[in-house]
């Protein structure tokens, strides 16, 4: 007797298995939250700054504090994301690419800002360059400021910073393994050669992600550029303290508007981080479908 080799079809289990009321209700959830916490506070923002029309919203910008401030952010952040760039590119091509005594011990330490207040590693500053240590009575004597100036903020801000684009770039190039680098030397590629043409086009989009986190951090960091900064107007207030500053002073509108400044570069980084992670998995599936 034949057997009956056919293959009958096989109904598949849908993978969502809870109930109907369940999901509506987790995702009824979860947009209330990102309601109250995420999208209501943003619009009170914006709302509070144009309360009294464009024109105060201008003025406010206009003022000679406020337009410092926003020079100044953008200097710590032209001056401290391109130093963690290239500390990012460099940690994570050592900690990828080879062994050594002393790696995992190296890991840790770029993720210490993670773990500690950024009051306290401004405080840290504080101790290490304070008039009261040797370094810091060294420094006065040579007229070498570092603290309550622009130099401190730079390595407060860089303290904060600098895992960003080390840990985006460290588990994307251990993926990546070896095998494109040790080929293109086998064919007499320099090292340069061999990270300008095959390590960098493979890390790009984890790269540029790194560093928008890292620059979004960096414009928008509060508690340890207060440590060291001195609250000096017009000299070292950064934009998040120029907005506690008006705060205080009841200055709502000149407060929000910076604020709003802020807020659009938050939304701003939303849609690049959007754009790049769009960008990034459309390359990926190109290139597994060649």
């Amino acid at each position: 007797m034949a057997l009956d080799t056919t293959v009958q079809p096989v109904k598949l289990r849908s993978v969502i298995t809870e109930h109907r009321i369940a999901r509506y209700s987790l995702i009824t959830l979860s947009l209330v939250f990102l309601l109250l916490i995420l999208l209501l506070p943003l619009a009170a923002v914006f709302v509070e700054a144009f309360r009294k029309g464009p024109a105060p919203f201008i003025a406010a910008l206009g003022d000679l504090e406020t337009f410092s401030a926003i020079r100044l952010t953008l200097i710590v952040a032209g001056v401290s994301v391109p130093l963690n760039l290239v500390f990012g590119v460099a940690a994570a091509w050592a900690i990828a690419k080879f062994e050594f005594k002393g790696k995992a011990f190296l890991t840790t330490l770029i993720d210490l800002p993670f773990s500690v207040s950024p009051v306290i590693s401004g405080l840290v500053f504080v101790l290490l360059f304070g008039a009261n240590t040797w370094l810091g009575q060294w420094l006065s004597a040579h007229d070498i400021k570092i603290l309550f100036a622009v130099p401190g903020l730079i390595l407060a801000t860089m303290f904060v910073t600098f895992p960003f684009v080390a840990r985006e770039l460290i588990p994307l190039m251990q993926e990546q393994g070896t095998a494109d680098e040790e080929a293109a030397l086998s064919l007499g590629a320099s090292g340069l050669q061999t990270f300008w043409y095959v390590t960098l086009p493979n890390i790009k989009w984890g790269l540029l992600y790194g560093v928008l986190l890292c620059n979004a951090r960096a414009m928008g960091e509060f508690g340890a550029v207060s440590v060291v900064s001195g609250h000096i107007r017009g000299q070292t207030n950064t934009m998040p303290l120029q907005v506690e500053i008006l705060y205080n002073e009841y200055n709502f509108t000149g407060a929000f508007a910076v604020a709003t400044l802020l807020a659009l570069l938050a939304l701003v980084t939303l849609v690049l981080k959007t754009l790049l992670e769009m960008r990034y998995s459309a390359e990926i599936a190109a290139s597994r479908r060649h």
